[in-house]
Protein backbone atom coordinates (compact mmCIF):
# COMPACT_ATOMS: atom_id res chain seq x y z
CA UNK A 1 0.00 0.00 0.00
CA UNK A 2 0.88 3.52 -0.71
CA UNK A 3 2.11 5.29 2.38
CA UNK A 4 0.23 8.19 1.84
CA UNK A 5 -2.77 6.42 1.63
CA UNK A 6 -5.13 5.06 3.90
CA UNK A 7 -7.26 2.03 2.90
CA UNK A 8 -10.69 0.61 3.91
CA UNK A 9 -12.85 -1.82 2.28
CA UNK A 10 -16.27 -2.30 2.17
CA UNK A 11 -17.63 -5.13 0.32
CA UNK A 12 -17.65 -4.77 -3.31
CA UNK A 13 -15.73 -1.08 -2.59
CA UNK A 14 -11.68 -0.57 -1.25
CA UNK A 15 -11.55 2.88 -0.14
CA UNK A 16 -8.10 4.82 -0.80
CA UNK A 17 -7.82 7.68 1.47
CA UNK A 18 -5.02 10.27 0.56
CA UNK A 19 -4.07 11.25 4.14
CA UNK A 20 -1.83 13.75 3.32
CA UNK A 21 -4.38 16.08 2.65
CA UNK A 22 -6.76 14.85 5.04
CA UNK A 23 -4.28 15.18 8.01
CA UNK A 24 -3.60 19.16 6.29
CA UNK A 25 -4.45 22.69 7.54
CA UNK A 26 -6.21 23.20 4.31
CA UNK A 27 -9.15 26.06 4.27
CA UNK A 28 -11.73 27.35 2.04
CA UNK A 29 -10.19 31.11 1.15
CA UNK A 30 -13.20 32.11 -0.40
CA UNK A 31 -13.87 36.31 0.34
CA UNK A 32 -10.65 36.12 2.63
CA UNK A 33 -7.46 35.82 -0.25
CA UNK A 34 -9.35 33.64 -2.70
CA UNK A 35 -7.61 34.39 -6.06
CA UNK A 36 -10.45 32.69 -8.09
CA UNK A 37 -9.58 30.13 -10.85
CA UNK A 38 -9.46 31.93 -13.84
CA UNK A 39 -6.39 32.92 -16.09
CA UNK A 40 -5.23 35.95 -14.08
CA UNK A 41 -5.48 36.38 -9.93
CA UNK A 42 -8.57 38.31 -9.60
CA UNK A 43 -9.87 37.74 -5.56
CA UNK A 44 -11.56 41.80 -5.49
CA UNK A 45 -13.87 39.78 -8.12
CA UNK A 46 -15.18 37.19 -5.07
CA UNK A 47 -15.48 34.41 -8.26
CA UNK A 48 -13.99 31.56 -6.25
CA UNK A 49 -14.53 28.26 -8.29
CA UNK A 50 -17.83 29.60 -9.58
CA UNK A 51 -16.73 31.00 -12.93
CA UNK A 52 -17.28 28.03 -15.08
CA UNK A 53 -20.82 27.08 -13.30
CA UNK A 54 -21.52 23.81 -12.44
CA UNK A 55 -21.83 20.32 -13.69
CA UNK A 56 -24.81 18.20 -12.15
CA UNK A 57 -24.17 14.61 -11.82
CA UNK A 58 -27.79 13.19 -13.12
CA UNK A 59 -31.55 14.29 -13.61
CA UNK A 60 -32.41 13.65 -9.91
CA UNK A 61 -30.03 16.14 -8.88
CA UNK A 62 -30.84 18.96 -12.03
CA UNK A 63 -34.57 18.70 -10.51
CA UNK A 64 -33.78 18.96 -7.16
CA UNK A 65 -31.62 21.87 -8.09
CA UNK A 66 -34.57 23.53 -10.21
CA UNK A 67 -36.79 23.14 -7.48
CA UNK A 68 -34.50 24.72 -4.69
CA UNK A 69 -33.96 27.74 -7.17
CA UNK A 70 -37.37 28.82 -7.51
CA UNK A 71 -37.97 28.97 -4.15
CA UNK A 72 -35.11 32.00 -3.60
CA UNK A 73 -36.26 35.56 -3.03
CA UNK A 74 -34.99 38.37 -4.97
CA UNK A 75 -33.56 39.41 -1.97
CA UNK A 76 -31.63 36.15 -1.83
CA UNK A 77 -31.24 35.69 -4.86
CA UNK A 78 -28.72 38.41 -7.26
CA UNK A 79 -29.90 36.78 -10.42
CA UNK A 80 -33.64 36.03 -9.79
CA UNK A 81 -34.72 37.97 -12.69
CA UNK A 82 -32.15 36.32 -15.22
CA UNK A 83 -33.31 33.25 -14.02
CA UNK A 84 -36.58 33.68 -14.32
CA UNK A 85 -36.23 34.44 -17.90
CA UNK A 86 -33.98 31.93 -19.15
CA UNK A 87 -33.63 29.59 -16.52
CA UNK A 88 -31.00 28.53 -14.80
CA UNK A 89 -29.51 25.69 -16.77
CA UNK A 90 -26.81 26.31 -19.79
CA UNK A 91 -28.17 23.67 -21.74
CA UNK A 92 -31.07 21.59 -23.00
CA UNK A 93 -30.19 18.67 -20.95
CA UNK A 94 -30.16 20.78 -17.97
CA UNK A 95 -26.70 19.22 -17.32
CA UNK A 96 -24.78 22.65 -16.20
CA UNK A 97 -25.75 25.80 -15.01
CA UNK A 98 -25.84 29.06 -16.63
CA UNK A 99 -23.17 31.31 -16.55
CA UNK A 100 -23.73 34.91 -16.01
CA UNK A 101 -21.12 37.76 -16.05
CA UNK A 102 -18.90 35.41 -15.85
CA UNK A 103 -19.91 33.31 -13.27
CA UNK A 104 -22.56 30.77 -12.29
CA UNK A 105 -25.93 32.24 -12.29
CA UNK A 106 -26.14 31.52 -8.44
CA UNK A 107 -23.11 33.94 -7.12
CA UNK A 108 -24.13 36.62 -5.62
CA UNK A 109 -21.09 39.17 -6.30
CA UNK A 110 -19.39 41.31 -3.36
CA UNK A 111 -22.04 43.95 -1.94
CA UNK A 112 -25.07 42.60 -2.75
CA UNK A 113 -27.68 43.41 -0.20
CA UNK A 114 -29.00 39.98 0.69
CA UNK A 115 -25.41 38.38 0.37
CA UNK A 116 -21.77 37.89 -1.56
CA UNK A 117 -21.84 33.99 -2.26
CA UNK A 118 -23.89 31.60 -3.48
CA UNK A 119 -27.61 32.03 -2.88
CA UNK A 120 -28.59 28.35 -2.53
CA UNK A 121 -25.80 28.13 0.03
CA UNK A 122 -26.98 31.20 1.69
CA UNK A 123 -30.66 30.15 1.58
CA UNK A 124 -29.44 26.84 3.03
CA UNK A 125 -28.16 28.63 6.25
CA UNK A 126 -31.11 30.70 6.75
CA UNK A 127 -33.46 28.04 6.65
CA UNK A 128 -31.21 26.23 8.94
CA UNK A 129 -30.41 23.27 6.90
CA UNK A 130 -26.94 22.01 5.24
CA UNK A 131 -25.59 23.55 2.33
CA UNK A 132 -24.70 19.81 1.20
CA UNK A 133 -28.80 19.60 1.02
CA UNK A 134 -29.37 22.39 -1.46
CA UNK A 135 -26.06 23.25 -3.67
CA UNK A 136 -24.47 20.76 -6.74
CA UNK A 137 -22.44 17.79 -5.47
CA UNK A 138 -19.50 19.13 -7.08
CA UNK A 139 -19.70 22.68 -5.38
CA UNK A 140 -20.16 21.07 -1.94
CA UNK A 141 -17.77 18.02 -2.57
CA UNK A 142 -15.00 20.51 -3.66
CA UNK A 143 -12.18 20.29 -3.05
CA UNK A 144 -12.36 16.38 -2.26
CA UNK A 145 -12.48 14.58 -5.37
CA UNK A 146 -13.21 10.63 -6.04
CA UNK A 147 -11.46 8.50 -8.90
CA UNK A 148 -13.44 5.41 -9.25
CA UNK A 149 -11.51 2.66 -11.51
CA UNK A 150 -11.99 -1.23 -11.63
CA UNK A 151 -10.44 -2.94 -8.94
CA UNK A 152 -9.30 -6.96 -8.71
CA UNK A 153 -12.51 -9.85 -8.50
CA UNK A 154 -14.95 -7.09 -9.35
CA UNK A 155 -14.22 -4.62 -7.20
CA UNK A 156 -14.40 -1.02 -7.28
CA UNK A 157 -11.44 1.21 -6.51
CA UNK A 158 -12.51 4.57 -4.98
CA UNK A 159 -9.29 6.98 -4.43
CA UNK A 160 -10.11 10.53 -2.53
CA UNK A 161 -8.03 12.96 -3.14
CA UNK A 162 -7.43 16.87 -3.50
CA UNK A 163 -8.54 18.73 -6.55
CA UNK A 164 -5.72 19.69 -8.74
CA UNK A 165 -4.69 21.28 -11.67
CA UNK A 166 -5.09 18.50 -14.10
CA UNK A 167 -8.46 17.46 -12.35
CA UNK A 168 -9.68 20.58 -14.15
CA UNK A 169 -9.22 19.56 -17.69
CA UNK A 170 -8.64 22.04 -19.82
CA UNK A 171 -9.57 25.28 -17.49
CA UNK A 172 -6.79 23.74 -14.83
CA UNK A 173 -4.19 24.32 -18.12
CA UNK A 174 -4.93 28.44 -17.91
CA UNK A 175 -5.40 28.79 -14.09
CA UNK A 176 -2.80 31.41 -12.82
CA UNK A 177 -4.03 30.02 -9.42
CA UNK A 178 -5.12 26.72 -7.40
CA UNK A 179 -6.02 26.72 -4.14
CA UNK A 180 -5.17 23.41 -3.23
CA UNK A 181 -1.48 24.03 -4.59
CA UNK A 182 1.45 25.94 -2.18
CA UNK A 183 0.72 26.73 1.12
CA UNK A 184 -1.77 30.48 0.88
CA UNK A 185 -5.02 27.98 1.86
CA UNK A 186 -3.15 25.65 4.58
CA UNK A 187 -3.72 27.81 6.88
CA UNK A 188 -6.81 26.50 8.79
CA UNK A 189 -7.34 25.79 12.54
CA UNK A 190 -8.13 22.09 11.58
CA UNK A 191 -7.46 19.16 9.57
CA UNK A 192 -9.44 18.48 6.52
CA UNK A 193 -10.39 15.51 7.81
CA UNK A 194 -12.67 17.44 10.94
CA UNK A 195 -13.18 20.70 9.12
CA UNK A 196 -14.92 18.81 6.11
CA UNK A 197 -16.20 15.54 7.97
CA UNK A 198 -19.59 16.99 7.09
CA UNK A 199 -18.39 16.37 3.08
CA UNK A 200 -16.77 13.06 3.39
CA UNK A 201 -19.37 11.35 5.12
CA UNK A 202 -21.36 12.28 2.84
CA UNK A 203 -19.59 10.86 0.46
CA UNK A 204 -18.08 7.95 1.66
CA UNK A 205 -20.95 7.16 4.04
CA UNK A 206 -21.09 7.48 7.95
CA UNK A 207 -19.25 3.56 8.32
CA UNK A 208 -16.39 4.24 6.40
CA UNK A 209 -16.11 7.97 7.72
CA UNK A 210 -16.20 6.84 11.53
CA UNK A 211 -13.39 4.01 10.93
CA UNK A 212 -11.53 6.53 8.91
CA UNK A 213 -11.39 9.57 11.47
CA UNK A 214 -10.85 6.65 14.09
CA UNK A 215 -7.32 5.89 12.00
CA UNK A 216 -6.37 9.05 11.91
CA UNK A 217 -7.11 10.54 14.80
CA UNK A 218 -8.02 7.53 16.86
CA UNK A 219 -10.94 8.78 18.43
Amino acid sequence: MDSGMEEIHDGGTLWRFDRYFLESKWTCLWGRGCQGIGPEPAEHLGLGCCSIGADLGDVDESRTIAALAATLAPIRFERHAEAGEGGIFSDVARTHTCIVDGACIFLNRPGFVGGAGCALHLEAIEEGESPIDWKPSVCWQLPIKVDWAAGADDTEVATVHRWTRHDWGAEGETMAWCCTEGSLAYVGDRPVIDSLGAELEEIVGTEIYVELRHRMTGQ
